[in-house]
């Protein structure tokens, strides 16, 4: 298993320079997990391409409904004071950190492009690009 950030989820779903990654992140560890935040940070990515006219809402009503199949099963609530504790300690979001608490919570790697997490916690997130090219394994 796996915690995914939403880009990653959206790398994989919406077809650009960093889906092929995302593809492998996925064809290697099938298990992925993000907490309940992931729906409304993915609904702000596919707002975004609606409004530059770059996909349909109906586009992406069918693209929600797909990740959605995807993380079934994965999804988690985490506890305030935690995702507290780790913003206050990093400086990153609480957004950022909710998916930090996760992969803490689970003992499983966050698998990210976000450079401020990268930096923030190297213990715990590894970059997409080196989670696919086999450069850092999460074995964490």
């Amino acid at each position: 298993m796996i915690a995914v950030d939403t880009n990653v989820l959206a790398y994989l779903l919406i077809p650009g320079a960093f889906t092929a990654q995302a593809e492998e992140a996925l064809r290697r560890d099938p298990d992925w997990a993000a907490p309940l935040l992931w729906r409304s940070e993915f609904r702000n990515v596919l707002v975004a391409y609606v409004r530059r006219k770059e996909m349909s809402v109906d586009q992406a009503g069918m693209l929600a409904a797909t990740a959605e199949s995807l993380m079934q099963g994965g999804e988690y609530t985490l506890p305030s004071e935690t995702i507290l504790a780790l913003t206050d300690s990093s400086g990153c979001s609480s957004y950022d950190c909710e998916f930090v608490a996760l992969a803490q919570t689970l003992e499983i790697p966050l698998i990210t492009s976000d450079q401020r997490i990268l930096k923030a916690f190297p213990d715990r997130a590894v970059s997409l690009e080196s989670y696919t090219s086999g450069l850092q394994r999460p074995d964490r």
